[in-house]
């Protein structure tokens, strides 16, 4: 199966890894694909894992959304800016988010820590 990230790789060579542990992201723009898949794949246990425990909200839920589409803006640093296409099931309606996410080392691996302002 191709790999929801859009990174245009096969999932089993792609996030699959990550979301099973066997290797931790090299790169900010690696988690941020891998966690945008998780949320496509329904994968709640990787949204929750790989978000900071400081910001991390008490249970996490893929449920409700259709996620349809990932673009990568920018990646530097510890900043990743992206937009991410959706389909609300319960509304019925399209969407997206465009976020700029940054992300912290800790104890050796990359968290996903907090949405910036994009008005920066």
């Amino acid at each position: 199966m191709k790999c929801p990230c859009e990174s245009g790789k096969i999932y089993a060579d792609c996030c699959e890894p990550l979301h099973d542990s066997v290797r931790l992201a090299d790169r900010p723009e690696e988690l941020m694909r891998a966690r945008y898949c998780a949320y496509a794949l329904g994968r709640d246990d990787f949204v929750f894992t790989s978000w900071h425990p400081k910001t991390r909200p008490p249970d996490v839920s893929t449920q409700g959304i259709r996620w349809t589409g990932l673009e990568i803006i920018d990646a530097s640093g510890d900043e990743v800016e992206f937009i991410a296409s959706y389909f609300d099931q319960s509304s019925g309606e399209k969407g997206s988010l465009h976020e700029r996410s940054r992300f912290v080392r800790r104890l050796g691996r990359w968290l996903y820590l907090e949405p910036l302002s994009l008005t920066r």
